[in-house]
């Protein structure tokens, strides 16, 4: 098996697992865009600390697993900076506009055969064909 793929799988196992660490610890789904959403905009001084633990281990996890695994991992990411930029605007505003992101809609959504994650997911991978599809073929930036 490639390792790209076994990378994928830690990534989602490492995934799920904290969204059920966060559902059975809190009762609340987890959703990174709308934990750090409530930062950002002020609406999250109620669960400050639970939010800034979430995202220091978010930050740390990785950084604490390098050591173990050590090894040179390929993103294929792009080194066009306009590119990167409008990719990290075009998945803020779509997180705002389905009020989540993958994680609270794909993740803990689906697992929980919530219809309105599965929507979402499902526009999500629509949306990110369409606009690599767009940037690759039609801009050629990619």
């Amino acid at each position: 098996m490639e390792m790209d793929w076994i990378w994928g799988l830690v990534g989602g196992l490492l995934i799920g697992t904290g969204g059920a660490v966060f559902l059975l610890g809190n009762g609340r789904i987890m959703g990174a865009s709308g934990i750090l959403g409530g930062l950002i905009d002020g609406s999250g001084r109620s669960n400050l600390a639970e939010r800034l633990i979430f995202l220091v281990g978010m930050v740390l996890l990785p950084l604490l697993l390098w050591p173990i695994y050590n090894v040179e991992i390929d993103t294929h990411m792009t080194s066009n900076i306009s590119v990167i930029i409008a990719a990290g605007l075009l998945v803020g505003v779509g997180t705002r506009i389905a009020n989540g992101c993958t994680s609270g809609h794909g993740v803990c959504g689906i697992s929980r055969f919530s219809l309105r994650g599965i929507v979402a997911t499902v526009f999500y991978i629509l949306a990110g064909g369409l606009t690599l599809a767009i940037f690759r073929h039609v801009l050629g930036v990619i």
